[in-house]
């Protein structure tokens, strides 16, 4: 039994490394055609997905507020 747990985190462990892997390589910072860099849209986009990432947990925290029971 515990070995079949090693090797379960050794199979997590190696998806994970190729996940970041796959993440890191993907992060190249694209050029346009004069050479300047395009950084004020990479912005703007992480800004989206860090105001879609908050809006998500946001509606996560107030449902699992509704869920619980008072305690009276």
């Amino acid at each position: 039994m515990r070995g079949l747990g090693l090797i379960g985190l050794v199979i997590a462990l190696a998806i994970v490394a190729l996940v970041a892997k796959k993440q890191f390589t993907g992060t190249a910072v694209p050029v346009s055609a004069d050479g300047s860099t395009a950084s004020a849209p990479v912005r703007d986009q992480a800004r989206q997905v860090q105001d879609q990432y908050k809006q998500a947990l946001d509606a996560a925290m107030q449902q699992s507020q509704r869920k619980m029971p008072d305690d009276e």
